[in-house]
């Protein structure tokens, strides 16, 4: 991989390890939770979905990350945040049960949805329009390295170590990650100091709509495309594995070039190719009957996963510099409204017919693809 030329700056490297061993946390509990939740705490389509809902309320409450920046510098919030998010990763094999579960779960995602927050934060405060995708794509290329490789460490020792013990290991990599970077300081005095209150303009309701329905989409990703392999098809935690690690071998090399390719064209181009393709992945999720093709499925719904940098992106454009933190925890709260409430709905609609769950979300993926063609026009609006 070719060395960015940003690559020396201290908050690139500081996203950098952060990313890094947040993902390690992070991939390691989602490739064992399905099978840890089916498997060890024998959860149903409605508790699995219940607990997706539980998992999306800190990101429903990421708007408080403005009142933290009272107390403590946005770069130390980011490494508390991946500490507390990998004590909740090692506690999870300890409590497998529902409550316990969703106890351990949250306990992730407030660490997760406030350092992802922060993340989107720092990185459209310090590099500029053309350098910002480039870092986001290089970053999440890196971190489908680190997917990989904690795919191959899980898949080669699932059968030696147990739920317990892998989840301690996977948080306890956060937890160092977090405590080593809460001693750096990559900051810069000479960046725009930010609004500590919450923003909302009426300039901004395309990022706030797209963001709103990027949260919707996201969830029936998240919380039920793997479950509908495990559960419908009956994967393994082994088969679940080998396809996180073919994912990101391909991401590894795609989300490169997903980044310059928002460069290129434009946020409303590669956001029109995304939705488009969610139309057709979804309404397939519904009737396809063949194990392979629901592998292909998810690969194809991970590859378009990455173009959603350009909402991102589309916004630092349109934005005033000052509002950029504040807007990432409102742009985040605005995500999760959807994000709080379908896994509850989408895991009724699954118990009378998981197809519901993923006609729905080609519907919602069809919205996304109207609100983008607006993009144009709302940067011809700012540059005006």
């Amino acid at each position: 991989m070719t060395k960015p030329a940003f690559a020396s700056r201290k908050m690139y490297i500081f996203l950098l390890v952060l990313t890094i061993t947040t993902t390690i946390g992070f991939q390691g509990w989602r490739t064992l939770l399905n099978n840890f939740a089916v498997d060890v705490a024998g959860l149903n389509g409605g508790q699995f979905g219940t607990i997706g809902s539980i998992r999306e309320i800190p990101g429903f409450l990421s708007l408080f990350v403005i009142y933290f920046l009272f107390l403590i510098k946005e770069h130390r919030l980011a490494s508390l945040s991946v500490i507390l998010m990998g004590i909740g990763i090692s506690l999870t094999g300890f409590m497998p049960s529902f409550m316990g579960i969703a106890f351990t779960t949250i306990l992730m995602s407030f660490g997760f949805h406030y350092y992802e927050t922060l993340n989107q934060s720092l990185t459209l405060q310090y590099f500029n329009f053309t350098e910002a995708p480039i870092v986001m794509g290089r970053l999440k290329s890196l971190g489908a390295a680190t997917n990989i490789c904690v795919g191959v460490v899980i898949f080669a020792v699932s059968g030696i170590f147990s739920y317990t013990e892998m989840f301690i290991v996977a948080g306890a990599v956060a937890i160092l990650g977090g405590i080593y970077c809460s001693f750096q300081d990559p900051s810069s005095t000479g960046m725009p100091l930010q609004h500590k209150k919450m923003i909302l303009k009426s300039k901004y309701w395309l990022f706030y709509a797209l963001t709103f329905m990027a949260g919707a989409r996201r969830q029936i990703f998240v919380a039920f495309a793997v479950f509908l392999l495990v559960k419908k098809f009956g994967y393994s935690i082994q088969e679940i594995t080998a396809l996180f690690v073919i994912n990101n071998i391909i991401n590894y090399f795609l989300n490169p070039a997903i980044a310059r390719a928002v460069n290129k064209y434009g946020e409303r181009k590669i956001l029109s190719i995304e939705y488009a393709c969610l139309i057709f992945i979804f309404t397939a999720y519904a009737f396809t009957t063949s194990p392979l093709v629901g592998a292909m499925l998810y690969i194809m719904d991970n590859i378009v996963f990455g173009f959603s940098m350009g909402i991102r992106t589309f916004f630092q454009k349109i934005a005033d510099k000052k509002d950029i933190a504040p807007s990432m925890a409102v742009g985040f709260t605005i995500n999760h409204i959807a994000a709080v409430a379908i896994p509850i709905l989408a895991g009724i609609a699954w118990m009378q017919d998981y197809r519901i769950v993923f006609i729905s979300a080609a519907v919602l993926a069809t919205f996304s693809l109207i609100l983008v063609q607006f993009i144009d026009r709302e940067l011809k609006t700012k540059m005006n």
